[in-house]
């Protein structure tokens, strides 16, 4: 049986103002051409399907467009679980209708577990049990104490965890017990997540937030139990491996969600389960990996094209003119980041640059202009509109101006955060 796994594709999200549709349209296309090549069986997608809880019709077009295109495919089987992004009652409010499609999808966490675990058959015979849990918000693993300090936030939060998914898997266990009563062997157990494991990368600007804040709540990978044959998660836009476990993995985003992410090679993941396999084999040339922890399981890292280029241009004035024509040379149609960074001020860099782009494809999708920026930041003047702040920024000066006490920052922060979660994290499409 081959899987392919993948997350974070985050459609309807925009950079600097610069909707992102043909991008997403463009991905979503290589995605569907990849399953009929590789002749995937099932596709796992693990959260943040959308970049809002209130997606716009378009977001929405690819997303029903894709799953229709793949329901016709070879692929028998499509698992989705909604991210910390995601509306969990709008991924919901069409299940029964796409179950009729193999297109399985868990929004929340459920009231019965037996739920959450999906069994994949060929021909009436199992052949894969998903464990497909979804992000599991704050209040659905923890209860609230008076008196609880962070460390304890943090104990119940890993704990909660920690017993939904031995929960979720010890199902999972019976069934496949129950399988191989009836003669079928070798099932597999794949189970899904939309977390923070410890140790895991992120880079700058990626969106990537903290799941409950005010606290690390980074689970280990001993977290998750010893019967899952492959770990499918999300919310980490860099493709890595969970510790030192190979077949716990992170797919990363499809496309790079902003100029931290634009060298980055972006990645799906294709999942092999055969009998057969046993030993060590790496094919550098097109990333093939076994991996050694007896689970007979391939992995291929297959690398996504790259659909729209991002550039990051830092320097002097001089710098940036050399780069910039450079990359007319090359007929770069990419979209800049650019950051002056020498000493004089210059008021009209926008223009001059703009001028410079004229008779090309790029496009300029932000300047930061340090000098200005430091004369900003030093001085509050009549100008500066709570647009060019973010919510923290705020609320540090807030403490500053009211001389709050370094001691009760620390608590205040975690208060005011949590509001802030719980504000981006409301189910806007909930009765």
């Amino acid at each position: 049986m081959k899987i392919l796994h993948t997350s974070d594709w985050h459609l309807g999200r925009s950079l600097y103002g610069k909707k992102r549709y043909d991008e997403f349209s463009a991905f979503l296309d290589w995605l569907a051409q990849t399953i009929k090549d590789e002749k995937v069986d099932a596709l796992l997608v693990a959260g943040d399907i959308f970049d809002t809880s209130t997606p716009s019709n378009r977001a929405q077009e690819l997303y029903y467009r894709f799953l229709y295109t793949v329901a016709n495919s070879c692929c028998r089987h499509v698992v989705v679980i909604a991210g910390n992004h995601d509306s969990p009652s709008f991924l919901d409010a069409p299940k029964a209708l796409l179950q009729v499609l193999n297109v399985y999808v868990v929004g929340a966490i459920t009231e019965k577990v037996e739920d959450e675990v999906i069994v994949l058959h060929k021909n009436d015979q199992p052949e894969a049990i998903v464990c497909a849990v979804p992000y599991l918000r704050d209040k659905d693993i923890r209860i609230v104490e008076p008196g609880e300090t962070i460390d304890d936030k943090n104990a119940k939060l890993v704990e909660g965890l920690k017993q939904h998914y031995a929960t979720v898997c010890k199902a999972a266990e019976q069934k496949r017990t129950e399988f191989e009563k009836s003669g079928y062997t070798d099932i597999p157990i794949i189970a899904m997540g939309h977390l923070f494991t410890a140790g895991g990368k992120t880079v700058e600007g990626d969106g990537v937030r903290e799941l409950y804040v005010g606290s690390l709540a980074h689970v280990e990978q001993d977290v998750f139990p010893s019967s899952i044959d492959y770990l499918a998660l999300g919310h980490l836009h860099v493709p890595q491996v969970v510790g030192s476990a190979e077949h716990m993995r992170y797919s990363g985003s499809p496309i790079p969600m902003g100029y931290g992410e634009a060298t980055q090679e972006k990645k799906v993941l294709l999942v092999e389960f055969n009998p057969q396999i046993s030993q060590i084999d790496v094919d550098k040339s097109t990333k093939k990996e076994i991996c050694e922890n007896l689970r007979n399981l391939r992995i291929t890292e297959k690398v996504i094209p790259c659909f729209q280029e991002l550039v990051r241009i830092a320097g002097s004035l001089d710098e940036i003119h050399t780069k910039m024509e450079a990359l007319k040379k090359e007929e770069s149609s990419a979209w800049l980041e650019i950051e002056y960074t020498g000493s004089d001020i210059i008021g009209n860099l926008r223009e001059m640059l703009d001028e410079v782009l004229a008779d090309s494809a790029m496009e300029i999708r932000r300047i930061k202009n340090r000098q200005v920026l430091e004369r900003v930041i030093h001085s509050i003047t009549e100008d500066e509109t709570l647009d060019d702040l973010d919510p923290n920024d705020v609320f540090s000066r807030c403490l500053d101006v009211f001389e709050v006490p370094d001691d009760d920052r620390e608590e205040l922060t975690v208060s005011y955060n949590e509001i802030i979660n719980d504000l981006m994290e409301e189910d806007v499409n909930a009765e």
